[in-house]
């Protein structure tokens, strides 16, 4: 090896020039046995992370606004309660004044009943109201909570390689929101059933024990046949969940790569791909649909029986003229609506397991943004410093284990323009992907300027949805860049398409209208704009072509800005200001 002072420093074995600064470590532990959507989550964890996602929510700054709507539905659903008391005797005394033949008191209660209708009506239509706005706030809390964890520290890079968990985007985006509206629906339906039960049981027990006691009976046997009939369907609603966002991803990827299809002609190949996880789905439905079938049965001829069994039990006290035919109607309104409060889970069994399955895909998901979120315990370190790009003792291996990179101690310093080049395209690779802090497998330091320093370029832009002044300009650039500075730039860098002024500002699918070629000379201006210390390249020459990539290394030393390309092993080496060159057996050297 050749190890010189300057440019490229040496540094001995045990003299550390990192020591002195802060440590970051952007990966996380290596992933381990079964994948997430395989296991078990426990039921307690699951319990302390619903409670918890409800405590934060009403502790949150929007905790103020939660608190006044969740008040409002405790109020308006004990409303709601009284309401129906109310319109349980106005219904019995209208009934009674129809069978009694009495026109003036039918009058009278008409009247009440019409009354009692249109003040529910109101309180309802308000309860629901105040319930889509609070559930509305929850999302959007929950949401953002989520989005700022997922996308913070690279934590969805390494969540994607793991493949501990199916499909967070569709977790963030549709399991939250069923979680929030179903968590609120669930515990609003909860307090309404409590209200009735203590509302309704005494005017049951008033009419008759017989059928309070009988109420209780039967709707403890319909949630008991219901629970047991039902079960499976919590893990079939979780893979058919699965199923379905396979199935949407993969027409997705088909849209994304017409063309590539088109040319290649492989149609049918994605046809058959296609239709085998719609066929998976299918096979899982089918089984949805046949627990569906058996649950149905017994819930429709158990709410048919709600109807009958009160009649049967008071009509014998009415043949013999004990009471009045106003308690009939009265006694089977107040039965069905005390059974169907004790019966929440057999008139809510479907909600509640599609539910279920929510809770666990988040609780899942929550377990793997936690475990990718942690410090790895891994060799490799990547250290933040205000000074220049460094390697100390780093070693890259494959993932069959051959050395790639051995013992590499350098620094590069700033306003430098050195190409990364050797024997294996395996070596630059890796080299590169360390760099930017993605999993390698190794030991050794890296020494790293911020990421607002560093710009990192890979043989693949992705923008998504916006215009090319967002795509060029980032959020954090505090220098204003007018439209003829940032025009200039991109004619400079080569970009032959001929932009006007208002096309900056100009909001389409940019990844569809410019060509690959045209997309990374966009972000490489994009990069320029925002004035780092480093430019870090992958495989540049192969992109632009040697001629234009001279003139963009001309144009980079004129604005002072280092530029370190890993480039192709035949890459031209003249238009750099040295090289690191490696070898296939992993030793390295520095060449000014």
């Amino acid at each position: 090896m050749c190890r010189i002072g300057r440019p490229g420093v040496a540094f001995p074995p045990g003299a550390s020039p990192l020591s002195a600064f802060s440590r970051y470590n952007p990966s996380a532990r290596k992933a381990g046995g079964a994948s997430m959507d395989q296991q078990q989550i426990p039921l307690k964890l699951t319990a302390i992370r619903f409670i918890r996602a409800i405590k934060l929510f009403m502790t949150s700054d929007v905790g103020g606004r939660a608190g006044f709507l969740l008040a409002s539905l405790i109020a308006l659903f004990a409303g709601i309660s009284a309401l129906n008391v109310v319109n349980s005797f106005v219904g019995r005394h209208f009934m009674t004044a129809i069978a009694d033949r009495q026109t003036a008191e039918f009058i009278r209660q008409a009247i009440l009943y019409a009354g009692a209708f249109a003040a529910s009506t109101a309180v309802s239509v308000i309860a629901r109201f105040a319930e889509e706005r609070l559930a509305l706030l929850w999302r959007e809390h929950l949401t953002r909570r989520a989005i700022g964890v997922y996308m913070a520290d690279g934590t969805f890079y390494r969540l994607g390689i793991r493949g501990k968990v199916a499909y967070p985007d569709q977790r963030i985006a549709e399991d939250v929101k069923a979680f929030t509206t179903t968590t609120l629906s669930f515990l609003l339906m909860l307090l309404s059933s409590v209200l009735t039960i203590f509302t309704f049981s005494g005017v049951l027990w008033l009419i008759s024990p017989l059928l309070f006691f009988a109420a209780v009976i039967y709707a403890a046997f319909g949630s008991f046949m219901t629970i047991v009939l039902g079960r499976p369907l919590i893990d079939l609603n979780y893979n058919q969940l699965d199923r379905e966002a396979a199935f949407r991803s993969e027409l997705i990827r088909v849209r994304e790569n017409t063309e590539s299809i088109m040319i290649e002609g492989s149609e049918q190949r994605h046809t058959d791909r296609l239709l085998k996880q719609f066929d998976s789905l299918a096979a899982n439905f089918r089984r949805i649909i046949g627990i569906n079938r058996n649950v149905g049965f017994f819930t429709t001829g158990y709410n048919w029986m709600i109807q009958i069994i009160p009649v049967v039990i008071i009509a014998p006290t009415f043949m013999r003229g004990d009471i009045e035919f106003g308690v009939i109607t009265q006694s089977a309104a107040a039965f069905a609506m005390l059974v169907g409060a004790l019966s929440f889970i057999v008139a809510q069994f479907n909600s509640i397991s599609n539910f279920a399955t929510v809770v666990g895909r988040l609780s899942s998901l929550l377990e793997a943004i936690e475990e990718a979120s942690s410090p790895a315990d891994i060799g490799i370190e990547l250290v933040e410093t205000g000074g220049s790009l460094g390697y100390e003792h780093l070693t890259l291996t494959s993932p069959t284990g051959e050395a790639l990179v051995t013992d590499l101690s350098v620094v590069i310093p700033t306003d430098t323009r050195v190409i990364v080049a050797g024997e294996s395209e395996a070596a630059a690779s890796a080299l590169f992907r360390t760099t930017a802090g993605l999993n390698t497998s190794g030991t050794g330091r890296i020494v790293i300027p911020p990421r607002r320093n560093v710009r990192f370029l890979g043989q693949r832009a992705y923008w998504g949805p916006g215009t090319l002044r967002q795509i060029l300009v980032s959020p954090e650039h505090s220098i204003e860049e007018t439209d003829e500075q940032i025009l200039a730039l991109l004619k400079n860098l080569g970009l032959t398409r001929g932009l006007m002024p208002n096309d900056l500002n100009s909001e389409q699918d940019w990844s569809t209208l410019l060509s690959p070629r045209e997309q990374q000379l966009v972000a490489l201006a994009s990069a320029i704009i925002a004035t780092p210390t480093y430019i870090v390249l992958e495989k540049a020459d192969a992109i632009f072509g040697h001629e234009l990539l001279t003139a963009i290394l001309r144009l980079l030393a004129e604005r002072r800005i280092a530029c370190v390309n890993f480039a192709e092993p035949d890459a031209p080496r003249s238009s750099y200001d040295a090289v690191l060159e490696y070898g296939s057996d992993g030793s390295w050297r520095w060449i000014d």
